[in-house]
C-alpha cells in the first residue's frame, strides 16, 4: 500500500460519510521503520507523523528536521512521567494522557515552559488489563480534572481489541467525547481506520497500511506518480 492508496481511501471514507475532504488528519506512524520509508511519504509532501517511543522519535527526527522544520510530530505511544520533558519539547500533540500523574507533570511543565502540547486522553474501551487508559466510566471525572489542570485539552483517544468490532468502540468513544463537548477524535488505525472516519475520527494513525510491515522491506511507501 503507498501514501496516494491512503489518503484515496481517507477521502473516499470522509465522502461516504457525509464529511469534506480534509477533516481527518493522516498520523502516519513511523516507529521501527526504516529511514528510507520515512523519507518517502516526506517526499510525497506528508508532515503529520506519529512515533510511540520518545527516545526512538527523537534519534530519528532530530536530523530529520533539520531538512524537513515543518514536520509535525505526535506521541501516538505511552508516556512515562520520566520523559515528560522531553516529550512536551518533541510533539505537538500526546495522545496517551491516561493517568492524573501524568497530567498534573505534564501540566507543572507547561506552567513552566508557557506552552504545552495538546493532549488527547486515552480510554480504554476494551477496558483490556494491558492496555492502558481511562476506563470509560472514570472518563468524564478525569476529563474534567485535565480541564481543571488547564492542559490543551483536544480530544480522546483509544485502541479497540483485535477480536471485537471495533465500530462500538468507536461509537463508544464518541458519545463520551459529545457528552463532554470534545471534538478530537484519535481512532482507527491500518485495519479499521474507514471504519473509524464514519464514527467521526479527526485523527487517524496508520502505520502498516502506509510504510508496510515493520522489519520487512516489502510494501514499503511510494511517492505519487
Amino acid at each position: 500500500m503507498n501514501y496516494r492508496d491512503i489518503i484515496e481511501r481517507i477521502h473516499a471514507a470522509e465522502r461516504a460519510a457525509g464529511r469534506a475532504e480534509g477533516t481527518v488528519r493522516l498520523v502516519a506512524v513511523s516507529k521501527q521503520q526504516p529511514e528510507e520509508r520515512v523519507r518517502a511519504v516526506l517526499a510525497a509532501g506528508h508532515r503529520l507523523f506519529g512515533e510511540n517511543r520518545v527516545q526512538e522519535a527523537a534519534t530519528r527526527w532530530t536530523p530529520l528536521r533539520e531538512e524537513y522544520p515543518d514536520v509535525e510530530l505526535h506521541l501516538v505511544g505511552p508516556l512515562q512521567t520520566n520523559k515528560a520533558r522531553q516529550a512536551v519539547a518533541l510533539f505537538s500533540a500526546i495522545h496517551s494522557l491516561d493517568r492524573p500523574k501524568l497530567a498534573r507533570k505534564l501540566a507543572a511543565l507547561a506552567q513552566e515552559r508557557g506552552t504545552s502540547p495538546a493532549v488527547f486522553i486515552q480510554v480504554n474501551t476494551g477496558k483490556e488489563p494491558q492496555k492502558a487508559g481511562v476506563a470509560p466510566e472514570e472518563a468524564d471525572a478525569f476529563i474534567a480534572e485535565v480541564r481543571a489542570l488547564d492542559l490543551p485539552l483536544a480530544g480522546l483517544m483509544c485502541i479497540p481489541p483485535v477480536e471485537e468490532e471495533p465500530a462500538l468502540h468507536f461509537a463508544l468513544l464518541r458519545k463520551i467525547a459529545e457528552r463532554n463537548g470534545l471534538e478530537g477524535l484519535s481512532m482507527g488505525m491500518s485495519r479499521d481506520f474507514e471504519t473509524a472516519i464514519r464514527f467521526g475520527a479527526t485523527h487517524v494513525r496508520i502505520g502498516s497500511a502506509l510504510f508496510g510491515p515493520r522489519g520487512s522491506q516489502e510494501g514499503a511507501a511510494q511517492t505519487p506518480r
